[in-house]
Formats: structure tokens, sequence, C-alpha cells
């Protein structure tokens, strides 16, 4: 069932952050590696380029940098946040979270901790779920991170995925103001759902408890990424708009009230298909994945701050953000910035 609900506080955005890696992997650099060309990559999925993390960076370091560009956009101090959540399939390691990495690297010390998986939709689940703590009054100010160290999880000879992976974090800050005639970058509306009859179709089958990686299987590369391309985009297309849909519903709007989507960054044409779904023009799809690739549970949190930090997206402004992910799982917001 949906998740779809109106709060007598508000809750809204007070800042946004990104960061991505410096080090730039292209379509012509990833032809020297596996069987495959610009032309294929480009016309299949609309990605040019995708950013690789360094050896010594850790997902923690990524989400770290783009915490703390949220932290500064927003005025908010490390003292001041009493929840930091990170949503990630790429985490440091199985335990602790990766978000007491980052609380330990910006010395959030009043922060309660943890992550979620949620895969692509990580970030929208984690918007909603810092939401609900915030609206409850058990927190005031809470950190929500999308990030991800894709490469490596990559199986950098299995040409279907590793071109379509990238490393990066985003992050905002979500507070709450009940006073609604002074609030800006409000969240209208969220809802979540999950299909855990689709889990085989995205997934990485090794290295949990499940499918443990031994010296027998290693070379099986069990703890990477297999995908079912056209099975994911199958449900994809259809999950997103009907998340979409209910969002936009559950703030009483429609299509033709959107100013801009803000979609998961996965493929170029699963976009173009759920807003020509949708009937929302392309002038009002913010699309980064010729930058970066997929960066799961970032992709929307790099795009957002992207979208506020060039001026794409002005206050006023009603934004559709939604994600589909392994899991199954998918969700949409809207906000009005």
């Amino acid at each position: 069932m949906p998740e779809a609900n109106h709060f007598s506080c508000i809750t809204s955005i007070a800042g946004t952050g990104s960061y991505v890696p410096e080090k730039i992997l292209t379509n012509q650099e990833l032809e020297k590696l596996v069987d495959t060309s610009d032309e294929w990559i480009t016309s299949r999925t609309g990605i040019k380029e995708r950013r690789i993390a360094a050896d010594d960076e850790a997902t923690s370091d990524l989400a770290s940098r783009a915490a703390e560009k949220a932290m500064e956009q927003s005025g908010v101090t490390a003292e001041e946040l009493d929840l930091i959540i990170v949503a990630t399939v790429s985490p440091d390691m199985f335990f602790p979270a990766t978000a007491c990495f980052v609380q330990r690297k910006i010395q959030a010390v009043n922060a309660v901790c943890f992550d979620i998986s949620a895969a692509c939709s990580g970030f929208l689940y984690a918007l909603q779920i810092a939401r609900h703590f915030v609206n409850t009054g058990s927190r005031t100010t809470a950190l929500i991170i999308g990030a991800e160290k894709l490469s490596s999880m990559v199986n950098w000879e299995d040409r279907n995925t590793c071109v379509l992976f990238g490393d990066g974090a985003g992050a905002a800050i979500v507070r709450r103001d009940d006073d609604a005639r002074n609030t800006s970058r409000r969240i209208l509306s969220t809802v979540m759902y999950s299909d855990g009859n689709q889990t085989d179709i995205l997934v990485v089958p090794g290295g949990g408890s499940a499918c443990p990686i031994t010296p027998e299987n290693a070379s099986e590369k069990l703890n990477t990424v297999r995908m079912e391309g056209r099975e994911v985009y199958k449900y994809a297309v259809n999950a997103m708009r009907d998340a979409a849909e209910k969002a936009l519903e559950a703030a009483g709007l429609g299509p033709d009230d959107v100013d801009m989507v803000i979609p998961h960054q996965a493929n170029r044409r699963i976009i173009e298909a759920i807003t020509d779904r949708l009937g929302i023009p392309s002038e009002r799809v913010f699309v980064n994945l010729d930058k970066y690739g997929n960066t799961s549970a970032a992709a929307i949190a790099i795009a957002l701050d992207e979208a506020n930090r060039s001026g794409a997206i002005k206050k006023g402004d009603i934004l559709l953000l939604v994600a589909f992910g392994a899991g199954l799982t998918w969700a949409a917001t809207v906000i009005e910035w």
C-alpha cells in the first residue's frame, strides 16, 4: 500500500548539497575495456560519462562531502543535526552503518544514525522517513543522504551493466516549520511502494548470508550487479508513472501543475517514456545522467542539488521527484519549492 500523508505542520528542505568524484570515465574509455561503443551506450541510455571514486574514497567520504555542502547552504551546524539517514546499497561495510561513519566525519555528535537499503528509491524513502520523525516532534533537524560507490560492485567485464553506473552523493537538510506563511521548499506529499516478487531482475546475488563469497565461487563475481534490462524497463515505466500520479493526487495537483520533474537518472528512454505518459514536456524535466550515469540512491539527490544551485528551479515551483529501484521499490515526492 502507498504511504501518502498530509501533516498538520510543515516539513521543508532547508538546503541541498552534492559531491561527485574527480575521475571521469567516458564512453570512449569504456570501449577499451569491453566490447561496446559510444554510439551504442548513448543511443540506448543517454549516458556519455560517469564519475569513479578513488581507491581510498569510501561511500561515507562521498556522503560527508555532500552533507557539508547541504549544511553550509542551510546554515545548519553539525551539532544541530539530531538524525542522519544514509540511503545506500554500497555501504562502507556491512556494519557499522555508513551513517555512523558520516556522523564521525562531520562531528554530528547529537544525531541518531542509521542506513536504509532501497536501491535507487533510497533517497525518497529517506525523505519520507525523516519527514515522519520530524513531524512527530521526536527529531527537529534531519540530514538525509543518498550515496553510492557503485564502481566497487560493477563487473567490468559485463558490458550490459558496467556502462550504466557511477559514483556520487547528494544530501538534503529536512526541518520542521509550523509557520506555513514563511515556509518554502515544503514537502507536500510522498508515496512509497515495494514488490518483493520481483527481487531477481535487479540484484547483487552474492556477498550476503544467502550466498557468501568463498574461495570456490569467488571467480563467478557474484558480488556484482546482475540485471534483466528489459524486465526492469517494463516495470520501471509503469511503476514510476503510477507513483507520480498518486503523489500528485495526494497533493491535490495534476501533471499540468508540475514545473519540474526530477526523475531517477537511470536511462534516457525510461525518463522519456514516463514523462510522455504523464503529458509533461521535456523542457520541464531535469536530466543529468549524461554526466554521471546511474548513481542509484544518489541520483535524485544530486539532480535536486544541481537544479537548485543552477537556478533551474525557483521559489514557488512545484517539483515532482520520482524513482524506481531494485527490490522492487519505487516512490514519488511532490515539493513546493
